[in-house]
């Protein structure tokens, strides 16, 4: 995975050509979760123009397929939650780490392998909502439910008691000793020496996005950092790596 170590060197060397700027390891820690998540959140683009490219026929299909990349990122934060029971009317919690939902199941069992569990279909139409609610054609049963997401998970209808969510979740962190996830967000741990500040494993939290990642976030890093130092070698660097792309 994408080390927090490798990033920092990198975006310290960026910092300090010409002697035009530094970044602490304290500055790194405050916008290193920030940066990640950005980064994280254009996987999601990157599907899209992918999905894109299949359409027209220009992705180059098998293991160089840009959607089968993405994909194969994105399973790295793909989890199922474990039963969620309805709390008040409609309304199902969401998970805490929950990014984006991929889908939303009822809770069934499951019989000589057969699961009775049923995919709840997403709507995210307030108004498409609220025609099949009222519609006696439409409206929801238990074999056929319909979903609606706010700041919790509504399904309908009310006798549904239980579901299950299959989602993406927010990204964190990798302890660089083991690479064990942890709910812990990427930091650069150090001790000092002789008033130098010199990397410490143990105390250190990786970025949990794959290594290939790790000139995105250096990117991404000098970005942010860029603009809150005010430090236009930063800046333009960020950007002069995006116009490359």
């Amino acid at each position: 995975m994408a080390s927090v170590r490798e990033v920092y060197n990198a975006l310290k060397d960026i910092a300090n050509k010409d002697q035009r700027g530094f970044v602490t390891p304290s500055q790194f820690n405050a916008f290193a979760p920030i940066a990640q998540t950005n980064v994280f959140n254009n996987i999601f683009n990157k599907l899209g123009n992918a999905e894109v490219m299949r359409r027209r026929g220009i992705d180059p299909g098998r293991d160089k397929s840009l959607g089968k990349q993405v994909k194969e990122d994105l399973s790295l934060f793909s989890k199922t939650s474990g039963a969620i029971t309805r709390t008040v009317g409609s309304h199902f919690a969401k998970p805490d780490d929950l990014s984006r939902i991929i889908t939303v199941k009822t809770f069934g069992s499951i019989l000589m392998d057969v699961s009775s569990s049923v995919t709840i279909p997403v709507e995210y139409d307030e108004e498409k909502l609220e025609y099949v609610l009222n519609s006696n054609l439409s409206k929801p049963t238990e074999d056929s439910p319909v979903a609606f997401l706010n700041d919790e998970v509504m399904v309908f209808p009310d006798s549904i008691k239980k579901i299950s969510v299959r989602y993406y979740k927010q990204p964190e962190g990798l302890l660089a000793t083991t690479g064990a996830r942890t709910a812990s967000m990427p930091k650069f741990g150090f001790t000092v020496t002789n008033n130098k500040e010199v990397y410490t494993a143990s105390t250190s939290v990786d970025f949990e996005l794959p290594e290939h990642y790790i000139p995105e976030l250096v990117e991404e890093m000098a970005r942010l950092i860029g603009v809150n130092l005010r430090d236009a070698s930063i800046y333009n660097y960020a950007e002069g790596q995006k116009q490359k792309r």
